[in-house]
């Protein structure tokens, strides 16, 4: 039934292992893919892994740095394999107890472990269980409840009627008897009119007609008190004066925001000219040659988290101390939490876990990924021995901390100046593909970006394939006179930097993209950057149309724009956005989501989790960070930065 079971070490020895008859195949690959996919990567919140058609189940011993992996056919629904792979490491750890406490890689090798009786002997127990544990038999009738019931019994009896008016006359009269509603505030010290009959307590006692009656004298009543007090009418106040608002990159000058002229006077030819005019190349300021510059946050708070987490601990560990031991009871007790030698348990770590936990989703990280991420840390400690005077908060915090730090390093590193070179050299453009939902700044980040390589010394064609957005191309048009005019041809050999190839509104962006990626190989533009209409994940006409855009053109990069500001959305866009490409797609390995655009970075102080959450779901790095509104507001990820800023208190 199993394929293969191995126990190896975290530093990559294997101490044993067996493999299932008429097994030909390596267990190496899955493997592998296990260790590159899940324990390096940090997601270990979820036990077992598919590597296609074997299904792969482990558990981390964390004590003796051990790693216990199962793998079988994933078609095979096997109930035993967590029951069994927990009595396997309990069996080996008590067996090759003193030689697993040997330190050094060598005193490992030298060592010979002969557990295949021990381990041929809990299968054949496990399997023998699991058969025995056969589905319970279905009931018969006789033996349900509904066979107890009879026609009788679900008959209303008279009696039963009665017992009910009975009860209504009881909670009637007890209505009676309870106390009158005090007045309100508003009619305390009016007195009603001697031939009035006084309502009390919802008007027992007097007729329909009576009691509308009343209800009308009283609405009038009222109607008549606020009409004869005067109202006073509150004195005009004085319409505040709009403030003149000045912006950072504006200038100090106010001709350059007075249209009134310009509008009335010039003739309708020289509105580009008015346009370039207006326009001033200082706004721009500094330059973005070569590698961004990283996101950066200066913590001030840093240590707050720590300390309070600690302080909690240590006063659960104080109270769970027996009283009876005096005075030093309180200061022994606190002692035992910190000093080391002990190893963890899950109780331990449970409330330092819980607290993480909402931390995480109040600075904006996915609730699921939340939950697995302090999973994952759980498994990773559970059982490990703490170091000395350290208490369970600073080392839970210390494992998370690596662990986003290791999610947020990408597996590859996306160098596009590099990528573009060798492009340069193989004689075709470089492509990049831009998509994301509708609002998120995929046209602005594009101009950045545009910028930027403008900056190191490439020309790009900017083909607008947002073919259905009203005002799209006339954005990227106006982008595009921008960044000339910051870098104007006659500095270029007389070439414009940046092209601008559209087609109008309503064609098909497949074709326009095919046809600008075939202008941009005959004029020999280095870069390619297609635009993309904004679409929800949700719409599956858009979805398919982007599809066959990339399955068409096969650009160099897919990156996939999203705004800081999401939280549990981030995960639903980026699985529907990687599952419609991988859907539609025509070949058998398709082209997915190849990095990530994080925009809008400026307006979430520390509430980071947003990158934490796409970087998980993708397992793709962050390749820009977009922070403002200039061509200058461009960064790339600094993963220990956000970490401190997503741990920030």
């Amino acid at each position: 039934m199993l394929d293969f079971f191995t126990i190896f070490s975290k530093g990559g020895i294997v101490l044993w292992c067996f493999q299932g008859a008429g097994v030909s195949e390596s267990f190496t690959g899955p493997v592998n893919a296990l260790i590159r996919s899940v324990i390096l990567q940090e997601r270990g919140g979820n036990s077992s892994f598919t590597h296609e058609a074997l299904s792969l189940k482990y558990k981390l011993d964390n004590e003796f740095e051990l790693i216990f992996v199962v793998g079988f056919q994933k078609i095979l629904t096997l109930t035993y394999v967590d029951k069994f792979i927990d009595d396997v490491q309990l069996h080996f750890r008590d067996r090759y107890k003193n030689e697993l406490e040997q330190k050094g890689a060598l005193k490992l090798l030298n060592n010979t472990f002969d557990f295949e009786d021990r381990f041929k002997k809990l299968l054949r127990e496990a399997e023998e269980t699991s058969k025995a544990r056969s589905p319970a038999p279905m009931r018969s009738f006789k033996e349900s409840e509904k066979s107890q019931k009879t026609v009788k019994s679900m008959i209303e009896t008279k009696g039963g009627d009665k017992a009910k008016e009975q009860g209504g006359k009881k909670n009637k009269n007890t209505k009676k008897e309870a106390p009158a509603v005090e007045p309100a505030k508003g009619d305390q010290g009016k007195t009603s009119p001697p031939g009035q009959k006084a309502v009390v307590n919802g008007n027992q006692g007097l007729t329909p007609e009576e009691i509308m009656q009343n209800k009308r004298d009283l609405f009038r009543k009222r109607m008549m008190g606020t009409a004869e007090k005067p109202s006073k009418s509150p004195k005009p106040q004085k319409p505040r004066e709009k403030q003149n608002r000045v912006w950072d990159n504006a200038g100090s000058s106010t001709k350059n925001l007075d249209y009134s002229n310009k509008n009335g006077d010039a003739s309708p030819g020289d509105g580009e000219k008015n346009l370039e005019a207006q326009f001033d190349p200082e706004m721009q300021v500094g330059s973005m040659k070569g590698d961004l510059l990283s996101v950066d946050y200066e913590s001030s708070e840093e240590g707050e988290m720590e300390d309070e987490e600690e302080e909690v601990v240590v006063s659960e560990i104080s109270k769970t101390s027996p009283k009876k031991s005096g005075g030093f009871g309180g200061m022994f007790g606190m002692l035992k939490g910190l000093v080391g030698s002990k190893s963890l348990s899950r109780e331990d770590m449970e409330p330092v876990l819980e607290k993480m936990r909402d931390h995480l989703i109040a600075k904006n990280v996915a609730a699921d990924i939340s939950s697995q991420l302090c999973e994952s840390v759980a498994k990773k400690l559970e059982g490990k021995v703490m170091g000395t005077f350290t208490t369970v908060a600073s080392t839970v915090k210390q494992a998370l901390q690596d662990s986003l730090v290791q999610i947020l390093q990408p597996k590859r590193r996306v160098d596009i100046l590099r990528d573009v070179m060798e492009a340069q050299s193989q004689r075709r453009p470089f492509v990049i593909t831009f998509c994301g939902v509708n609002g998120v700044g995929k046209s602005t980040n594009l101009a950045k970006i545009s910028y930027w390589l403008i900056e190191n010394g490439f020309s790009v064609l900017i083909a607008a394939c947002d073919t259905f957005r009203a005002g799209a191309v006339e954005q990227l048009r106006t982008h595009q006179r921008r960044l000339n005019s910051l870098h104007p041809p006659e500095k270029h050999g007389g070439r414009p930097v940046v092209q601008l190839y559209e087609k109008g509104y309503g064609k098909d962006a497949a074709g326009i993209a095919m046809e600008a990626i075939a202008y941009a190989r005959n004029q020999a533009f280095d870069v390619v950057l297609v635009d993309t209409a904004g679409r929800m994940q949700d719409n599956a006409p858009l979805m398919t149309a982007l599809a066959k855009l990339i399955a068409v053109n096969m650009p160099d990069l897919v990156l996939f724009v999203g705004e800081a500001l999401v939280g549990n959305e981030a995960v639903d866009q980026l699985v529907k956005f990687n599952q419609a490409l991988a859907d539609h797609s025509m070949s058998d390995k398709p082209r997915l989501i190849d990095g990530i655009v994080l925009t809008k970075f400026d307006t979430i102080d520390d509430k980071v989790g947003a990158a934490i959450s796409m970087t998980y779901i993708t397992g793709q790095p962050i390749v820009f960070v977009g922070t403002g509104q200039t061509y200058n507001d461009l960064r790339s990820l600094n993963a220990r930065a956000v970490v401190s800023a997503l741990m920030k208190a």
